[in-house]
């Protein structure tokens, strides 16, 4: 394996700082909690930690509003904390990336301060201006979070663009100002030490040429921009400079999220010679459970088949073999949890099975996987049950306009459907004991703790030799001393390719194979795998294994 390529056989860590721990008790997480928890992420095995934004922030959007990027939030701590948090990190032997957003500003950050206040302002065309059409936006576009995608200023008599909140107007990377202002704040970063980046929709950057109207269905009020925003014209041009003037300087990681990406596009942007980024975020496999009406995007209660999920995962799997490397991930802060989701909670039982089963199926594919805080001890969705438990400014807009504006969804149905999918499910606190507020805090958290913490929690999993996280533990020293994992062909098992509840599939290099059997179902199955007599159970959720029969949510690894 090349040094260059050393993230390969690396397992990442996501913390969502606000969540994680509070060590002021005001109720919010900071790094100085981040920094008491590093000898657990430690036990756990984890290489690299990787903060969701921790800038200077008006919090409009979690953090994504970025109005300073060279100073911490105060209410996570200061630069001291966190020149202190990155030594402990090293000096653990892990690795930190920061999240960095340069789709869009905060409408706080000096830039766009100056940008309003007149059209000749040197910083005007750091961001996206455009006339109105008859007292109108300049086109039809939509914004990520409902609503329109442009603000009128009356200041200037123009509109500015914002995909998301209107407080995140969208810089102009036409611009080569910005375009530099960009690179050097990446190195300043990296000149401290930071070991690399997730770049938040870093394939939105390049916007149409001409900014032309979009596609607009008869229940849309605007036109919905994930069909024809992403991949712009001049996204690889960009990132090619950024690799340029950035990462090539550093031995660094960088996986851009990426919505709207096929393989033969994450080809591009992540090909092994590392001309851009090194993996990207795609979302396939994460909107497998949208709702059948387009009109109602992701909201929507249905567990993926597995028929689906199979196909789309192999895919990734055998386009990007030996051109582009794959993320692995289930969960991340704007994903509800995945053992409520694709798994079960319905039962402790079941919710420990199928959440090792899960991690079964990510964890021996090719890729570099993602932990998502909590994942490793089996969190579960929050169980919000009104609108007022929702902190997650997409989750309100969306209800508003689905129930109350556009009448597409009752109020009870909708609110099973936030109950499924809202990015609150990701970003209750952690749960680390059965003491007040999980013990993440003494004070009342920012966003309230699910209620099942008293059975869920970090203490008491390590207390169980059996745990799930006893299990990630295991499954990340795998990664690290198994090549066959990093480097070995991936294959359906034969036979498995249309079968409705169980996925089979292979790893193989010239030493070794690895047969990974997993159960999707709380059904009892009888499969027959081609396994040799000499072959060694690697690792199992049941103390015993059936041979052929498939209890609920079975997940076995064979080796030989």
């Amino acid at each position: 394996m090349k040094n260059n390529h050393w993230w390969k056989n690396a397992v990442v860590y996501q913390i969502y700082p606000k969540s994680f721990q509070d060590s002021n008790n005001d109720g919010i997480g900071d790094l100085q909690g981040i920094i008491s928890r590093l000898d657990y992420l430690q036990k756990l095995g984890v290489d690299i930690l990787w903060l969701n934004p921790i800038y200077e922030s008006p919090q409009v959007d979690n953090g994504y509003d970025i109005s300073n990027y060279r100073a911490i939030n105060p209410m996570l701590g200061t630069m001291a904390d966190f020149d202190q948090l990155l030594a402990a990190v090293h000096q653990r032997g892990m690795k930190l990336v920061m999240d960095l957003v340069v789709n869009h500003t905060s409408d706080q950050h000096h830039w766009f301060v100056e940008a309003k206040k007149n059209k000749d302002n040197p910083y005007r065309d750091f961001y996206i201006w455009q006339d109105g059409q008859g007292g109108h936006a300049p086109n039809n576009w939509g914004s990520y979070f409902s609503g329109p995608a442009w603000k009128y200023d009356p200041t200037t008599d123009q509109y500015y663009l914002h995909l998301f909140a209107p407080e995140q107007p969208d810089l102009n990377w036409e611009n080569p100002r910005v375009r530099q202002a960009v690179y050097q704040m990446m190195n300043w970063w990296t000149d401290k030490g930071v070991d690399g980046f997730r770049m938040d929709v870093i394939n939105l950057i390049s916007k149409p040429a001409g900014l032309p109207d979009g596609l607009q269905t008869a229940d849309e009020k605007y036109a919905t921009v994930e069909g024809f925003v992403p991949n712009g014209p001049r996204v690889h041009e960009f990132l090619r400079e950024m690799n340029r003037n950035v990462m090539s300087k550093h031995k660094m990681i960088t996986v851009g999220e990426t919505p709207n990406v096929t393989p033969a596009d994450a080809k591009r942007y992540a090909d092994l010679h590392n001309q851009e980024l090194n993996m990207v975020f795609q979302f396939e496999h994460m909107n497998l459970d949208a709702n059948p009406n387009p009109a109602l995007g992701k909201w929507y209660d249905q567990k993926p088949k597995l028929a689906d999920l199979r196909a789309n995962l192999t895919k990734w799997q055998t386009e990007l073999a030996g051109t582009a490397w794959n993320s692995l991930y289930w969960n991340n802060h704007d994903q509800p949890r995945v053992v409520s989701r694709f798994g079960d909670d319905s039962t402790e039982d079941y919710r420990v099975k199928s959440a090792k089963m899960l991690a079964t199926m990510t964890h021996f594919m090719q890729g570099t996987p993602y932990i998502y805080e909590g994942e490793e001890i089996g969190m579960t969705n929050a169980g919000f049950t009104k609108l007022s438990d929702y902190v997650d400014l997409e989750s309100i807009n969306a209800y508003h306009q689905l129930v109350d504006d556009q009448g597409l969804v009752d109020p009870a149905t909708m609110l099973k459907y936030l109950a499924m999918h809202s990015r609150d499910n990701a970003r209750t606190p952690m749960q680390w004991d059965d003491s007040t507020n999980a013990g993440f805090s003494a004070h009342r958290p920012w966003e309230k703790v699910t209620a099942n913490y008293r059975q869920v929690n970090v203490a008491k999993a390590l207390a169980d030799p059996d745990s799930i996280f006893y299990y990630y533990q295991r499954l990340i020293k795998f990664r690290h001393t198994m090549p066959v994992i990093t480097d070995g062909t991936y294959a359906l098992a034969p036979g498995n390719e249309d079968d409705p509840a169980i996925f089979a599939y292979t790893r193989r290099d010239k030493a070794t194979t690895l047969l990974v059997i997993l159960n999707y179902t709380d059904q009892a199955m009888e499969r027959h795998y081609a396994v040799p007599k000499t072959a060694k159970l690697l690792i199992s959720n049941y103390a015993d294994d059936q041979g052929t029969t498939l209890r609920p949510y079975e997940a076995k690894v064979y080796q030989y």
